[in-house]
């Protein structure tokens, strides 16, 4: 029993070792173990597996860490993708958008009911194309309101128009009259002005067209127009204006109107004559394809002048004064609905001889209590106006004044011109004629006045006018009036030729010059030789007391 129970002691013994043997291989060989002992079991091929399963880890760990860094550069890749993917969607939206929304803006612009009508306190209840009867008419229609009716609901079509004439004769009332006879369908109708940038602000606001001054395409790193000249700033809304009136073609059948009043407000310098060039070409273009009929304004010549250089599809409408017949009916039913008064014929040929067929004149002296009265005040400004830009001085005059002399007396020859050729002529103008003034030829105006270029001024400030046809006349009858008054006054005659005698004798001064010999004694003397072939040539000595 002893032996058995040592021997199955002795087999559990080396049981337990081989065990624990087995033990701390496998621990070793999983790279756990510490410093090898003596006798440790299969220690030189354990450290061969170690280094094996190191260099594996350490393979792996870097093929971890470069994915790593590829899936984070991959990820950066399509963040940066989608963002500009995105931004540029939405750039391109807006961009599109904005193009969209102006053409929207400015269509809308020449839809029924407009500013200028509302301005002028025209009634919008009409319905497009309502004609208004007869209680709705103004008190006087002209014999030009049919042809401006017909360009303005665009049944006369083909061409652009200058309505020219002197002030107060009007032009804008039979614009706005047409206007609201079709409630402002399809017209854009603004005020032009000397200043390019004012000039373009107004365009812009007729048109409704900001210049991309709301545009933030910027936002999406989308560059807008540059910045530069009100001119070509111009040049983009009528691109603008260009699309809308196609679109309208296709759709109406009929042209756009764009009416531009107070053309002679312009310069006539070179920023003008720029603009009006512009003007001239977009509007033979458009008149051409029938796209936008232009009407342009004016009380002055020069812009005329400068159009029918280059026209070919200009149609001039000069609108003039009344004539007798016209003005005393238009005066007597005037007078008759708001004062329910009906003046003599006497009084109402007196008015007449006094402020002649000038609707302006017409209608204040129709308003007013006293109708003499307010013709004779009339008169008496347009007479102060003309004396107070240009009357003479006279012989006493100082020589720092000459230029402004020189620009007077050419207005008060001329004037007289005109007297004097009344005074010839009588009353040969034929009865029907639109005004009894006497007139005379541009090119003899000139001539008279021995100066071309103070006739365009003396237009501007209306003193004088000039017609289509190249006339000059008085501005009006009550400046007639007045050229009449002061040519007739004692001595004015002689008062007018001694502003002249004065500025010739300062000119002859100015062109004078004075030499002065001195030292010539002994019989000396100065020679002055000019050419021989002229024989010129002049000696200079001193005379003998003998």
């Amino acid at each position: 029993m002893a032996f058995v129970y040592r021997r199955s002691k002795l087999v559990r013994k080396s049981l337990i070792e081989r065990n624990i043997a087995m033990l701390l291989s496998r621990y070793y060989s999983n790279g756990f173990g510490g410093i090898p002992t003596p006798g440790q079991f299969g220690l030189d091929n354990q450290d061969e597996s170690n280094e094996s399963k190191k260099s594996d880890s350490s393979s792996r760990w870097q093929k971890v860490k470069s994915n790593a860094t590829l899936h984070k550069m991959l990820e950066s890749a399509v963040t940066t993708l989608v963002s500009l993917t995105v931004l540029g969607l939405a750039g391109y939206s807006y961009h599109r958008y904005y193009k969209y929304l102006v053409l929207q803006k400015v269509g809308n612009a020449f839809k029924p009911g407009d500013p200028v009508l509302e301005i002028a306190g025209e009634p919008d209840n009409r319905t497009p194309m309502k004609i208004l009867t007869d209680d709705e008419k103004h008190w006087i229609r002209r014999r030009e309101q049919a042809k401006i009716d017909s360009v303005i609901n665009g049944t006369h079509r083909g061409h652009y128009h200058l309505l020219i004439g002197e002030k107060g004769t009007g032009k804008s009332s039979m614009l706005l009259d047409a206007m609201q006879k079709v409630n402002g369908e399809g017209i854009s109708m603004f005020e032009a002005h000397a200043d390019l940038e004012i000039f373009r602000i107004r365009l812009g606001k007729a048109l409704d067209y900001e210049f991309h001054e709301d545009y933030i395409g910027s936002l999406f790193s989308i560059r807008g127009p540059r910045d530069t000249t009100a001119l070509l700033d111009i040049e983009r809304a009528f691109n603008k204006l260009e699309k809308i009136a196609l679109i309208r073609r296709k759709t109406v059948g009929r042209p756009l109107v764009l009416i531009i009043n107070s053309m002679h407000l312009m310069r006539d310098d070179e920023d003008g004559q720029d603009l009006l060039e512009l003007i001239q070409q977009r509007a033979e273009q458009w008149a051409a394809s029938n796209l936008v009929s232009v009407i342009m304004n004016s009380d002055d010549y020069w812009v005329y002048e400068r159009l029918k250089q280059y026209a070919t599809r200009m149609e001039v409408l000069p609108v003039l004064d009344l004539p007798k017949d016209e003005a005393i009916a238009a005066l007597r039913k005037y007078r008759e609905k708001y004062r329910q008064e009906i003046p003599s014929l006497n009084i109402l040929e007196s008015l007449y001889d006094r402020i002649g067929g000038r609707l302006s004149y017409l209608n204040h002296v129709a308003r007013s209590p006293d109708m003499i009265r307010a013709a004779d005040k009339i008169c008496q400004t347009e007479k102060t106006w003309f004396l107070n830009k240009c009357w003479i001085l006279g012989e006493g005059m100082d020589d720092d004044v000459m230029d402004q002399q020189k620009y007077a007396s050419a207005a008060m020859v001329l004037a007289k011109a005109l007297v004097d050729q009344e005074q010839e002529v009588g009353e040969k103008l034929h009865p029907e004629d639109r005004c009894l003034l006497p007139q005379i030829p541009l090119h003899k105006a000139r001539e008279i006045m021995t100066r071309a270029d103070f006739i365009k001024s003396y237009d501007h400030i209306n003193i004088f006018t000039i017609d289509a046809q190249a006339n000059v006349r008085a501005d009006s009858v009550p400046m007639m009036n007045a050229f009449r008054e002061i040519c007739s006054e004692e001595g004015f005659e002689e008062h007018l030729q001694a502003t002249l005698d004065r500025i010739s004798a300062i000119e002859s001064l100015g062109r004078t010059r004075e030499l002065v010999a001195k030292d010539l004694v002994g019989g000396a003397l100065y020679q002055m030789k000019g050419r021989p072939d002229r024989n010129e040539g002049l000696t200079v000595k001193i005379k003998s007391p003998d």
